[in-house]
């Protein structure tokens, strides 16, 4: 979005429009609602904005919830932007740590920020972008006795020193800028620099949100690294610095699903368990959970062993699940060939078949083409490599704990 679309947009007549225009959600309806709108006499920048807004909030359903029928954005904005109850634990842990004011040093359209006001904190937000700090003013206006908005760089407006109840939460941008189009960069090319970042952190209790996949040996050896993921995705790793990371807690899992979470933690990376043949049960981590290293604790109480020492599955004897894995049934094992599998799918009558597969260079997709899939019954196949054999589990879906 370009600055003469948001001024077109936040007009009372592009209000108006945007919000009578209700959800844009394929190719079609665009091209329609651009049609009728042009027809009707409105200026392009307006139609574009109105359209693209109207687009923008059908997607941002996902992240925002109801929220998002009164939001703007920006496509890079929402694509960066943290899930509203994701954020929301993040304010809760800046709450349950006595802090009442948060500096959001980079706060794109406003989302973080969004959870922090909603809690009850002062919020000073910044961010560089002109665009996408009007955006985030914009979200904010509900909250406007409690949070501010301002356009500038996170160096700016850095705080030199607290009272000890305010922190800092940083997003350093990790893709181009821009507000549609953008490419990943690499760490050095972060905004503001993960060096400056770490420094402040190491002096005012933060909050960094980076990718899940950020290199651990560049992680500050005194922060807590928080790896979450929400609905199966690993979303995002938080370090946390100060009053905000907990005592003698370096590696966290939190695994959110619906309104529930559940949390690992522990001082250090997990010794894995050791290797043992499949048992009765196989388990698959949750992503948060490998990329933390907590894998042997989750383990150890599903009195499990690995499947393989290169490969993040478990299995077992134990009827045990946990909010941490999804668990599966073993029903036999074959050479994973399409000749061998087809078989055994048509003589348990498996017309119905989830394919999951780690270790192996497989397009679960093109394999399915090569599968005989006849019969009423549902079954999970599992492709993983096993010492140095490539073999295919059948088994059935545990139901999830928690």
């Amino acid at each position: 979005m370009e600055m003469s679309e948001l001024r077109a947009l936040l007009t009372p007549e592009g209000l108006e429009l945007l919000d009578a225009l209700g959800p844009i959600e394929q190719g079609a309806d665009v091209a329609r609602a651009v049609s009728r709108l042009r027809a009707a006499g409105h200026s392009p920048d307006l139609v574009s904005a109105v359209v693209g807004q109207a687009a923008l909030r059908s997607r941002a359903q996902a992240k925002f919830g109801d929220f998002a029928a009164r939001m703007l954005f920006t496509r890079a904005g929402l694509e960066q932007a943290t899930r509203l109850g994701v954020a929301a634990r993040h304010a809760q842990r800046m709450r349950r740590a006595g802090i009442t004011g948060v500096a959001d040093l980079g706060c794109g359209i406003g989302g973080d920020s969004l959870a922090f006001a909603g809690a009850g904190l002062d919020v000073s937000a910044v961010d560089a972008d002109e665009v996408t700090a009007a955006i985030a003013a914009y979200n904010l206006a509900p909250f406007a006795d409690s949070a501010t908005v301002a356009h500038g760089t996170a160096q700016e407006h850095a705080p030199t020193e607290t009272d000890g109840v305010t922190a800092i939460w940083m997003d350093p941008a990790r893709r181009t800028s821009g507000h549609s189009e953008t490419r990943r960069v690499s760490s050095d090319d972060y905004s503001p620099p993960l060096d400056w970042a770490f420094e402040l952190a190491s002096r005012i209790p933060s909050g960094i949100k980076l990718g899940p996949g950020h290199d651990r040996d560049a992680l500050p050896a005194d922060a807590e690294a928080q790896w979450v993921s929400a609905e199966g995705s690993v979303v995002e790793l938080v370090l946390w610095t100060g009053a905000l990371a907990r005592e003698g807690v370096r590696r966290a899992a939190l695994v959110i699903r619906g309104e529930r979470s559940h949390e690992m933690t522990a001082g250090a990376d997990a010794e894995d368990a050791p290797v043992r043949e499949l048992g009765a049960f196989l388990h698959e981590p949750d992503g948060a959970v490998i990329r933390a290293r907590l894998i042997g604790d989750v383990a150890r109480s599903l009195e499990a062993g690995m499947l393989d020492d290169r490969i993040a599955y478990l299995t077992s004897d134990s009827a045990l699940t946990s909010p941490f894995v999804q668990s599966f049934r073993v029903r036999e094992t074959m050479p994973a060939n399409p000749k061998a599998i087809s078989a055994v799918l048509k003589a348990h009558r498996i017309g119905t078949l989830e394919i999951k597969k780690r270790g192996m260079d497989i397009d679960p997709a093109a394999f399915r083409k090569k599968l005989a899939l006849t019969g009423d019954a549902s079954a999970t196949l599992i492709l993983t490599r096993v010492g140095d054999q490539r073999r295919a589990i059948l088994a059935d879906r545990v139901p999830a704990a928690g």
